[in-house]
């Protein structure tokens, strides 16, 4: 299809999802009751606590891919968070689902992560094999419902249903009760999530626009980081002729415009793919309401069949080429070096925690301390990991 057909076509499905978006009037409410703000949707202030709780602003200094020092340009997983937000926003207002809704999932999706990426999280998995694992959604949840504490009659930011839910579910339903992290288990129990439903349709923006927004900004710090070259690209279904394209109609312009604007039209393809693959199964489902989303067997929010492989294929690219890249393990190994030393020096020694830390364990051991350990370490940014090993232990390690 041509492309002024193709963006009459998608033009013609705007706000089609508007009889199924969220609704803050209709939400199932706080796990505490609290008073309505008069100023604000229940989403918009899950939102603003989301934005001004500390867990939020220590992303800063938390590795997408890249660690903190190696350049400025490269993404955290605050600034990733933002691109995530962004991109959910456009394709949420397009289709006229709640863009508050879809907005607080996508800025709160990645508050569960460790410091150093993936290795953090490798590491921290490894070390709480024996005492119910780590697990980043999770812990996110932890981190909402419990860690933040900042209000007088409530642990954690008392979120509504609505986005506890999506914040839980986004990747779709959790049906192997035996399987789930503790911390979504327990939690359920006291204010029930649907685990075996879909959930909303603004969730399931949230996560597929977290799925297009690693894919396009992971190839650009990859092509300026030099670990990877246009020319590998071009062997890539779904990169390729965008970046052939690129070259033919802009021949003269220099490297880092050249790149911007293949990510640019990589991101509006996969967009324009999403848009359409919605719009065909909305028709197809047949939903009515908010709720019919959550009763459908299969998401309603997707890539279509034939993007879900183009971008199978990107990441089996970017895996060897960039993730195992040399330089990147290299500083991974490092990471889970610095991880697993904090988590048995603590475990061994949690009268050397934080005294706010400290309460309520068994200074003796065991999964408690386990986990107030576990807590403690996947909040902490990579510098101040870094320093706190240097600091324990007496080395000058560097990443």
């Amino acid at each position: 299809m041509e492309e002024g057909l193709q963006i009459i076509k998608i033009h013609e499905n705007r706000d089609i999802f508007s009889d199924v978006c969220a609704r803050p009037l209709e939400s199932r409410g706080r796990l505490y009751n609290e008073v309505d703000s008069v100023t604000r949707s229940a989403f918009q202030r899950d939102r603003d606590r989301i934005i001004h709780c500390s867990a939020f602003r220590r992303l800063k200094y938390k590795t997408q891919v890249f660690v903190y020092h190696e350049g400025d340009n490269y993404r955290t997983r605050l600034s990733h968070s933002l691109e995530v937000a962004q991109i959910a926003r456009s394709i949420s207002r397009f289709l006229g689902l709640n863009e508050d809704l879809t907005e607080t999932l996508a800025l709160a999706h990645d508050l569960g992560h460790t410091c150093f990426g993936h290795a953090g999280e490798e590491a921290l998995q490894a070390c709480m094999l024996e005492y119910n694992g780590f697990d980043h959604n999770a812990q996110a949840l932890r981190i909402v419902t419990k860690l933040e504490q900042r209000y007088p009659s409530f642990d954690g930011l008392n979120l509504s249903w609505e986005t506890l839910e999506g914040l839980v579910k986004h990747n779709g339903p959790l049906t192997q009760d035996s399987s789930l992290p503790a911390a979504i288990l327990e939690y359920n129990q006291q204010h029930n999530l649907e685990l075996n439903s879909y959930p909303s349709a603004e969730a399931q923006v949230a996560a597929v626009s977290d799925d297009i927004a690693y894919n396009a900004h992971d190839i650009d710090d990859g092509l300026n980081a030099g670990l990877l070259c246009l020319e590998d690209l071009k062997e890539i279904s779904l990169v390729g002729p965008i970046v052939l394209e690129v070259e033919e109609l802009f021949p003269e312009i220099d490297k880092s415009r050249q790149i911007h604007e293949i990510v640019r039209r990589l991101i509006n393809s996969m967009v324009n793919d999403v848009i359409g693959e919605a719009s065909m199964r909305y028709n197809k489902l047949q939903v009515t309401d908010s709720q019919s989303v959550r009763n459908c067997n299969t998401a309603i929010i997707s890539f279509s069949r034939s993007m879900i492989e183009c971008e199978k294929a990107l990441k089996g690219f970017l895996f060897p080429n960039m993730y195992r890249h040399p330089r990147v393990i290299k500083t991974t190994d490092k990471a889970q070096t610095i991880v697993k030393g904090l988590f048995s020096h603590f475990y061994l020694c949690p009268d050397q925690l934080p005294e706010a830390w400290q309460k309520d364990i068994d200074k003796a051991g065991g999964a408690k301390v386990a986990r107030r350990v576990a807590d403690y370490i996947a909040g902490m940014t990579d510098r101040f990991a870094l320093d706190e090993h240097n600091r324990i232990f007496g080395l000058g390690l560097s990443l």
